[in-house]
């Protein structure tokens, strides 16, 4: 990685040019730059006029929003190894002219990357664009964070790069871009919808206390599907905008993939990490949201004292603590937790901190926690093999680590739940549950009802 403050473009270029002619590998050339405030959803929308490959990120409190376009680095792994992703990621830093003077911001260079729920899985049609893990950095990134908006250009320059030619069509692109003031219109419509074999999940939710109360397993999380059909191509960039609109503290995402998109806006956090300092949630237990705020207190309560959710709860809390202590120093995990209230539900909800350890990077850590109890069940390798076994759904991301790191590996990533597959006028949604030893069948499928409304709102209600 060559850091560059200040140099003309064109002087950059070159001398990407000749370390690619000198080394036989693409070198990669990344310029950052302060802009005038910008909508990021009318970027997005932007983007569709020349890309069919798309990003949004904005983190749970929207301070930081980040938006790409195109793919100047694209990276899959059919395996799904989480070190195969890293090393990709270090290799292409290592080949990479960088000129940014806003290092103390997240721009530069970002890899956006997202992995599947079980690397095991045999991707079939809904996720064939997903397949494997995925790793992007985009050719133009809006950063906006602490009121300020930046774009990030990086482009791959080889041996036999048209220098000329490729500054014009970057140039002329981004203009395009920061000149748009196009918003998306307000058209997404849904007019059919179907859930699929909801008495089956309620057979496999039975089965699953079955294999608890045997002690084959603690407890086991099972997602189900519902399809809808929309009047017309859904817009992608209104979705955004309504979950960012009602679904306060969400990480709202999107990673559009040749006009296939998987978009959701999920409380989550898996890790974030900064300049070495480790942040991580346990989130895990669900009540619904009252009418009143008396109403709401009440529930509140309830579930803060809820045998079935405390359990289910702490099954992630001791798990995660066990993995962080495997790569971090000064672990911090508070001993009861809080109420995490959104729209619609509210969670249990305790905070992680600690220390990284040296040699360790995000990459790593998502491979340790990946998937927490609250995504997969406990112990780990028996959940799994019950949801190998019964789940009729087809995962891919859902549930699954999804978010950006940076050069030096400082980065967040959130799991994909509360989550949608949008594809022209169909998408599939999914919601998930966990499963314990006093599990109602018809209690479980009526909490995954509840889950799929923020997206089902955000997808344009039916008529």
């Amino acid at each position: 990685m060559i850091e560059i403050q200040e140099k003309n473009i064109d002087d950059v270029l070159q001398s990407a040019q000749k370390q690619a002619i000198q080394q036989s590998v693409p070198a990669f050339v990344s310029v950052t730059e302060q802009i005038e405030p910008i909508d990021p959803i009318v970027f997005f929308h932007a983007g569709s006029e020349f890309s069919n490959d798309r990003i949004f990120w904005s983190n749970a409190d929207q301070q930081v929003e980040l938006v790409g376009i195109g793919q100047a680095i694209y990276y899959q792994d059919q395996a799904a190894s989480y070190q195969a992703v890293k090393k990709q990621w270090l290799e292409a830093i290592q080949n990479s002219f960088i000129v940014n003077s806003f290092d103390n911001v997240k721009t530069g260079p970002i890899a956006f990357a997202g992995f599947p729920f079980d690397p095991e899985e045999q991707t079939k049609e809904l996720w064939a664009k997903f397949a494997g893990s995925q790793l992007i950095v985009p050719t133009f990134l809006l950063t906006i964070e602490k009121g300020q908006y930046f774009v990030t250009t990086t482009t791959q320059v080889t041996h036999d790069s048209e220098l000329d030619d490729l500054l014009k069509q970057l140039t002329e692109q981004k203009q395009q871009l920061l000149q748009s003031t196009q918003f998306p219109p307000k058209e997404n419509q849904i007019i059919l919808q179907h859930e699929v074999d909801p008495q089956q999940w309620k057979e496999m939710v039975q089965k699953a206390t079955e294999e608890i109360a045997a002690e084959h397993v603690h407890k086991v999380v099972l997602a189900r599907e519902l399809q809808v059909e929309f009047s017309h191509s859904c817009s992608i960039a209104e979705i955004i905008a309504a979950l960012k609109e009602v679904q306060d503290n969400n990480y709202v995402f999107a990673w559009e993939k040749d006009r296939t998109c998987f978009i959701g806006a999920t409380p989550e956090r898996l890790v974030k990490v900064d300049n070495n300092h480790v942040y991580s949630t346990c989130l895990a237990g669900t009540a619904p949201r009252g009418k009143t705020k008396r109403e709401d207190r009440h529930l509140g309560e309830e579930l803060l004292n809820d045998k079935k959710n405390l359990e289910e709860h702490q099954f992630v809390v001791d798990m995660i603590r066990k993995s962080v202590h495997s790569f971090a120093k000064y672990v911090n995990i508070p001993d009861k937790p809080v109420l995490y209230p959104l729209k619609n539900l509210q969670h249990l909800y305790t905070p992680v901190k600690a220390v990284l350890e040296e040699d360790y990077t995000i990459v790593d850590i998502i491979e340790k926690l990946h998937p927490t109890p609250a995504l997969c069940g406990f112990p780990r390798h028996n959940s799994l093999a019950f949801i190998r076994q019964f789940e009729q759904m087809e995962r891919g991301w859902y549930g699954a680590p999804i978010g950006w790191m940076d050069s030096r590996f400082n980065g967040e990533f959130a799991v994909a739940i509360r989550s949608a597959l949008v594809d022209d006028t169909h998408a599939s949604l999914f919601a998930g549950c966990g499963v314990l030893r006093d599990s109602d069948p018809h209690g479980e499928y009526q909490e995954t009802a509840i889950k799929f409304t923020p997206m089902l709102d955000a997808l344009g209600g039916w008529l």
